[in-house]
């Protein structure tokens, strides 16, 4: 054994011992209620998949039709010749549904982040961030080179501290004021709490910041038109970029940006993310128009409507399982156990009686925050939410 691989195993045995060692599950089936998982059928509580449309069949037909007649892949970046129809028809499709002058798409969430932060900011700037946003987010931040600040998750009073000190401090030697960039997330991926978006808003004008915000886990679900929480806050015209993803409650892959003309403009041009790489295949793109469209409609709000209802039903499941759960607004329910290795084995527990839900640990939560992280879709229903009640109920009674 070399010395490369002695320290590739060391640190694998590391993270063992830690218990954050990962590996992955083969998904023997279409995202749905019920999966298998390495060859075993199990009830999922895991997707981010909220409205049941990864499987829906209008995205398939969408998704096969563009493969037939754009081919399975774009070939080129968008720059070259890689800029599809399929590619423009997703985009004014989410600007319309954004109600804004334009957007663009990216091949993920992550990759809109890393792109769009750079374009906008550089050493001579401010970023100011919640502290539980998305790891794209900080790296995105990381990458651009302007002065990092982290205000205390959802609090609006650390958040002026930090805009005060960033509006007070012109950068030596600088041309010009520093630009200030305010990012949170609406919706919070592993607590499921909402921001304070009223406050963010008004802070943010009040000193001249702009606001990244990422819609990921509210698209689809909040607004009279299921914009997001922007739109649910009357607040969408005062966030400058809004950024969100294709893959969670619109069932398909990618990400994008929605703002003005000239910021979208201005990524073409700067996002690096965007510029180098090759184009999302065609059949993603249709997928994710036939997602937006299927939001909109009637059915849209149909599923919506379903959504909430069996969210309501799993807070009761874990309330009467006997487990407490934060005050939390949205499909996304942290049962927050501690320790890492515990919230291993719950997971294990619970897959004993047929129920996936993964542990989640650090990286992704901050250390002894592990916990399961049990997410509803409108495609449960009653009797699975029943199921997952006496699988809850058992499994901690074991563990």
């Amino acid at each position: 054994m070399n010395s490369f691989e002695k320290q590739l195993l060391e640190q694998l045995d590391q993270l063992r011992g830690a218990g954050l060692y990962r590996e992955l599950r083969d998904i023997g089936s279409p995202q749905g209620v019920r999966i298998t998982v390495d060859g075993r059928p199990m009830l999922n509580f895991s997707s981010n998949d909220y409205l049941g449309l990864a499987n829906e069949p209008a995205l398939a037909e969408a998704a096969a039709n563009a493969a037939r007649d754009f081919g399975a892949g774009s070939g080129a970046s968008r720059l070259i010749c890689g800029s599809l129809t399929p590619h423009r028809e997703l985009e004014e499709t989410l600007a319309a549904f954004k109600a804004t002058e334009a957007a663009l798409s990216f091949s993920s969430g992550y990759a809109t982040a890393l792109g769009t932060i750079p374009a906008l900011l550089d050493k001579d700037d401010v970023i100011i961030v919640d502290k539980l946003v998305h790891a794209c987010i900080i790296d995105g931040a990381r990458l651009c080179g302007a002065k990092l600040r982290v205000f205390a998750h959802n609090d609006a009073d650390d958040l002026e501290k930090k805009l005060k000190w960033a509006s007070s401090r012109p950068a030596p030697g600088a041309s010009r004021l520093p630009r200030v960039l305010v990012v949170t997330e609406s919706v919070f991926s592993m607590d499921g709490d909402l921001a304070p978006l009223r406050d963010i808003v008004e802070l943010k004008d009040r000193y001249g910041a702009w606001l990244m915000l990422d819609e990921a886990h509210a698209t689809g679900l909040f607004g009279e038109h299921r914009r997001g929480l922007a739109e649910a806050c009357e607040l969408a015209g005062r966030v400058e970029i809004q950024m969100g993803t294709l893959g969670k409650a619109l069932g398909a892959a990618g990400g994008y940006i929605c703002g003005s003309r000239a910021l979208i403009d201005l990524l073409i041009n700067r996002a690096r993310s965007f510029i180098f790489s090759t184009a999302p295949v065609p059949a993603a793109a249709a997928a994710a128009t036939a997602a937006i469209r299927f939001v909109q409609s009637r059915e849209g709000e149909v599923r919506r409507a379903q959504l909430w209802q069996q969210v309501d039903a799993a807070k009761n499941a874990v309330i009467n399982s006997g487990r407490a759960l934060p005050p939390v607004q949205s499909p996304i329910l942290p049962l927050v156990i501690g320790d890492e290795s515990d919230a291993i084995n719950a997971a294990a527990a619970l897959r004993e009686q047929g129920v996936f839900i993964p542990a989640i640990r650090y990286p992704t939560v901050a250390k002894g925050e592990a916990r399961l992280r049990l997410t509803v879709t409108a495609a449960h229903s009653g009797a699975d939410i029943a199921e997952l009640q006496r699988a809850l109920t058992t499994a901690f009674r074991e563990t």
